[in-house]
């Protein structure tokens, strides 16, 4: 539904993207992370008709950017950084605007208006103000405005920036449900979490290009291993535990000050029978025990050399 190859887009001397591939099947959610500055609003704004590259091709539901924008624009939606409703509007003054502009009649477009604002739980609200509305309506208000023409492809550039954990988690289940009635979704995200949760496949941009491309198993592998968390009942054993840890493991374990957890780097899980067997041998009660993948955090540092 999304193809992307070479793309290039230079803002002066500035190398925003340089060879920039993404693929995105129908009915998929894929996810562009990156560090500030690494191109990922750029290459939205280009899938989105509204920068043109200087290089390469993309094409968006069988149209290319460049030579067919308008037939483009006619299979998206959009929603950027920042709710964009029209503050002094009700909410559904905002999504009748938006259904006017996009061609409906009058009446098509209070009908698509009252469905949305059903759906996304703003019915009660949909005579108020958007400007008396908390931040999670408003997202909610801005996604609905982007699906009034029904868009089969729909961009998300950081929807969840400055919402609270309960509204981000709302709008996560928002896109599962696009997603599930056949939309395909491309999402830039700062939220790690949000990656993990959501996206089908992973593109990692740094500098412009594609660093890391794959499911967010197969980035967090690509990390090599796993990691050991050890946490003792009582911190008087912590030390015990982190000599096993350092004995069997060969790397010297991270310590947590505050809850004791430590955390190693291992390469073959059998370390973990090893680990558990010892600290009984040693009389030592561990509250915890765990061999995890790592995390997107430590994989996106690890492929960027900084966090996001």
């Amino acid at each position: 539904m999304i193809l992307a190859e070479n793309v290039v887009k230079n803002f002066g001397k500035t190398v925003a993207l340089r060879s920039f591939d993404l693929s995105v099947p129908a009915g998929s959610v894929a996810a562009v992370l990156g560090p500030n500055g690494a191109g990922k609003t750029t290459a939205v704004r280009i899938l989105a008709t509204l920068l043109r590259p200087d290089g390469g091709c993309a094409v968006v539901g069988g149209h290319d950017v460049v030579r067919d924008p308008a037939a483009v624009r006619r299979v998206i939606g959009l929603t950027g950084q920042y709710a964009s409703v029209d503050a002094d509007l009700s909410g559904v003054e905002n999504l009748v605007l938006v259904g006017r502009l996009l061609g409906l009649s009058r009446a098509a477009a209070k009908a698509r208006a009252v469905e949305l604002l059903k759906r996304f739980g703003l019915t009660d609200s949909a005579n108020r103000p958007s400007t008396t509305y908390s931040g999670g309506m408003r997202r909610r208000l801005d996604l609905a405005a982007s699906l009034v023409g029904r868009p089969r492809v729909l961009y998300l550039d950081e929807p969840t920036t400055g919402l609270d954990p309960h509204a981000r988690r709302e709008l996560w289940a928002e896109v599962r449900h696009l997603v599930a009635d056949g939309v395909t979704v491309l999402l830039t995200t700062q939220y790690l979490e949000e990656a993990d949760q959501l996206a089908d496949r992973i593109t990692v941009l740094d500098g412009g290009s594609v660093v890391a491309e794959g499911t967010a198993d197969e980035l967090k592998r690509r990390t090599g291993g796993h990691t050991l968390q050890v946490r003792t009942t009582s911190l008087a054993d912590t030390d015990t535990a982190a000599q096993i840890v350092r004995r069997i493991t060969r790397s010297t374990p991270l310590q947590d000050s505050d809850t004791g957890l430590l955390t190693a780097p291992v390469s073959d899980p059998a370390v973990l029978t090893a680990v558990i067997r010892e600290l009984d041998r040693a009389g030592v009660t561990a509250a915890e025990v765990a061999l995890r993948l790592p995390s997107l955090d430590e994989v996106f540092l690890t492929l960027t050399g900084t966090s996001v």
